[in-house]
């Protein structure tokens, strides 16, 4: 069965490059070269990926990220900037998106990024899933969700699995290439900074809703262990 990917991207010779080398990989590929055409492409729910620029007419890509995931769209989103928009790349995660490139970008690394996404498990209902708390952070394996002093902690679905895997493997010390093969689903020696964008963000405590304030020396540790939770460290 062929897998699809809706390609959202107003440069025609990028979309014709991208297309056509998608397409000998053995994807379906659908192209929509603004973003409201886009957008409404995307929340058909009919694409297995979406490769979003951020800079696009009508309606940039970060709108569509936020729109799509406020609707409960899940498909996996790979990001596509131009070189220097570190706030966007950060903001873009931050709004859901699973990965971004920085352009020009090498053919092969896409196309390892999208095999990676086509491939990752997004279901977080395992059968050992179960309840922690740690201070007065609740975390709800079972049903995806966490909670702080009662309030909810708005988490992407990238945050809760990398949230899940410190859980799990409590008291043990995690590396970034751990973090970018079990997490991730990257080969060995893949060179991305999106782990520590995803774990800054989840050690940030956001001044308009509750965050974990995972303390981050190195790259995470979750504290305290007192209720249950050992500290998790990783070395970079």
């Amino acid at each position: 069965m062929s897998r699809s990917i809706l390609l959202i991207e107003d440069e025609p010779g990028l979309v014709l490059t991208l297309k056509d080398r998608l397409t000998r990989e053995g994807y379906e590929v659908d192209a929509s070269p603004d973003g409201n055409q886009g957008l409404a492409s995307a929340l058909r729910g009919q694409a297995d990926l979406i490769i979003l620029d951020l800079m696009l007419p009508g309606r940039s890509g970060l709108d569509i990220c936020r729109d799509l995931r406020q609707k409960g769209i899940e498909t996996p989103i790979l990001m596509l900037t131009a070189r220097g928009q570190t706030v966007d790349k950060v903001l873009g995660l931050k709004l859901g998106a699973d990965d971004y490139m920085t352009k020009p970008f090498e053919m092969p690394e896409l196309l390892a990024r999208v095999e990676v996404l086509m491939r990752r498990n997004r279901n977080t209902t395992g059968p050992g899933a179960a309840f922690y708390n740690f201070g007065d952070i609740e975390v709800d394996l079972r049903r995806a969700s966490a909670t702080r002093a009662g309030e909810s902690i708005a988490l992407s679905t990238r945050e809760f699995e990398l949230l899940r895997y410190f859980i799990e493997h409590r008291g043990a010390a995690i590396s970034r290439d751990e973090l970018l093969s079990n997490v991730w689903h990257y080969d060995a020696g893949t060179t991305t900074r999106t782990v520590d964008v995803h774990v800054a963000w989840l050690s940030a405590v956001d001044p308009d809703g509750p965050r974990l304030g995972i303390q981050v020396p190195g790259i995470a540790e979750l504290l305290p262990s007192a209720s249950g939770i050992a500290s998790i460290s990783t070395t970079c």
